[in-house]
């Protein structure tokens, strides 16, 4: 059987050149690639890793990270976006590449900020965990030669060992351990001082003996020094990077970014009362859209952050212009604003953001980590992340006034003290509708409003709304809250296969 030049040359690289830059589906990342790659798979590779560690992120916060169910959830993953995993470790060329190239481009975007670099390196730690413990004992111990983390294995006690001055549980788990690794003393606080804390090692004359079964805890500490170390020094090199005019905003779309739909196509326009709203904020808006509803209602203005934020939530979950047009002019007229300052004010803004006006930009509703990471609410805001921007009392009083429980309220502060904000929004969403589990992963607040109305309504379609809006009345009493909405100013799983919001447009933009 004959080859061509390139399965030639593919061949030769599976077979183990170690000229080859990706000689091993696992890897450090210390090498940056150097080829040159179109932008269209530059934006393919980095939207892909980011929907993997947002997988990452989701499943090690709601599963046992060495449970079946989360290693069976993240091999699908890998599976579906074509990252090297347990069946592909040595004869995927292909996707150790993008591996490989996919990281650096995120270690790019998400070195812009300590937070970011945070969130980064802890789902980065996670995958090599997972990725490292699946490997087989012999493709394990090639990876340990390749990044030179060289240890003498031991296959039984060695003479010498003054075994009365051991603890009686240690020598009772080194009598069960068939093999030991051996490392110099010199090495251990570099190595393994998460297992030397632990009391997990043997020291005995210059050198810890370390189980078998806990090798990955030193290789994982190996890993976190490089790369975070590698994202300070890929900080430093930030302003080189952003003279770039065309590699910098495809970054921080990156750094902020949303890899689900973007809810743009208004498949429920016109099927929204504004009538209905109220109860609709109560039953169906995530905790940011109820809270800017209720701030709207109660001082019936609402700055620009929070007109756009809610705005496009709205627009999002079905408003025609009109209805908007409607909606905001009787509320603010309710306040300072009159009928001709609303119209020569505000009404361009609203008619701007349905693309009817300027460059006609059709816009698109705020995805949750676009309210997470950008534009902070200031004192007299109430637009933003409630489970970001607002302070621990203040959300725990918030919570207890729409009902929620002691135990929910605690499960959700954990997670907010954890940063995992989406996950603490996605638990309201579980405690709001009496679910356990809802089985998807909350990216968007209009996802949010999408799979509310799924329940409550049984999976039936709205209705169509009738065009008169004449006769539709705000009810802004309807639903009283007793809250307090004052806010102060660092992954997933999504069914669909949109792209990234806003890179589709930087890409095409002549």
């Amino acid at each position: 059987m004959e080859f061509s030049s390139r399965a030639r040359q593919r061949h030769t690289r599976l077979a183990g050149d170690r000229r080859d830059p990706y000689p091993h589906s696992l890897q450090f990342y210390q090498e940056p690639p150097t080829e040159s790659i179109s932008l269209a798979e530059f934006e393919s590779f980095a939207v892909d890793r980011l929907r993997l560690l947002k997988v990452v992120e989701n499943l090690g916060v709601s599963h046992v990270r060495s449970s079946d169910l989360y290693k069976t959830k993240l091999e699908a993953e890998f599976r579906r976006l074509k990252f090297p995993y347990r069946a592909l470790a040595e004869d995927d060329y292909d996707a150790r590449r993008k591996d490989h190239i996919s990281h650096f481009i995120l270690r790019l975007a998400y070195c812009q900020s300590e937070e970011l670099r945070r969130w980064f390196l802890q789902q980065e730690m996670d995958l090599f965990r997972y990725r490292f413990n699946e490997l087989t004992e012999g493709l394990r111990q090639k990876f340990l030669e390749h990044v030179n983390l060289k240890f003498e294995a031991v296959s039984m006690l060695l003479p010498g060992f003054v075994l009365c001055s051991v603890c009686p549980m240690f020598l009772k788990l080194l009598l069960k351990v068939v093999s030991v690794l051996l490392f110099k003393k010199i090495n251990l606080y570099f190595y393994a001082v998460d297992l030397f804390r632990a009391r997990r090692v043997f020291i005995k004359d210059g050198f810890a003996f370390v189980p078998l079964k806990d090798i990955d805890a030193i290789v994982l500490n190996n890993y976190r020094q490089k790369l975070s170390k590698a994202l300070a020094l890929t900080a430093r090199s930030l302003p080189s990077i952003q003279s770039d005019e065309r590699l910098q905003p495809l970054l921080n779309h990156l750094s902020h970014s949303y890899v689900g739909p973007d809810y743009s196509a208004q498949k429920n326009t016109g099927k929204i009362s504004l009538e209905h709203i109220d109860a609709l904020s109560v039953k169906s808006f995530p905790l940011c859209m109820r809270q800017l509803h209720r701030a709207l209602r109660d001082n019936h203005h609402l700055r620009h952050g929070g007109r756009m934020q809610y705005g496009l939530f709205l627009k999002g979950i079905g408003l025609t212009l009109e209805q908007a047009l409607e909606f905001w002019k009787k509320e603010f007229i309710r306040g300072k604003v009159d009928a001709d300052k609303f119209d020569k004010g505000y009404a361009y803004s609203i008619r701007h953001s349905y693309g009817k006006e300027g460059k006609r930009t059709d816009y698109t509703p705020y995805s949750c980590m676009k309210i997470i990471m950008s534009n902070p609410p200031s004192q007299g805001d109430y637009h933003g992340c409630p489970f970001r921007h607002s302070e621990p009392e203040l959300l725990k009083q918030k919570l207890q006034s729409y009902k929620i429980p002691p135990s929910g309220i605690a499960q959700i502060l954990d997670l907010v003290k954890g940063m995992h904000y989406q996950l603490a929004c996605q638990k309201y969403f579980e405690l709001t509708h009496d679910l356990d589990d809802i089985g998807f992963s909350l990216n968007h607040p209009n996802q949010y409003f999408a799979e509310s109305q799924k329940l409550l309504t049984g999976g039936r379609e709205l209705k169509k709304e009738p065009s008169h809006l004449g006769n539709s009345q705000q009810k802004s009493n309807s639903s009283q809250e007793s809250m307090t909405s004052t806010s102060t100013p660092t992954s997933s799983n999504t069914t669909a296969d949109a792209e990234l919001e806003g890179l589709e447009a930087y890409f095409t933009e002549d």
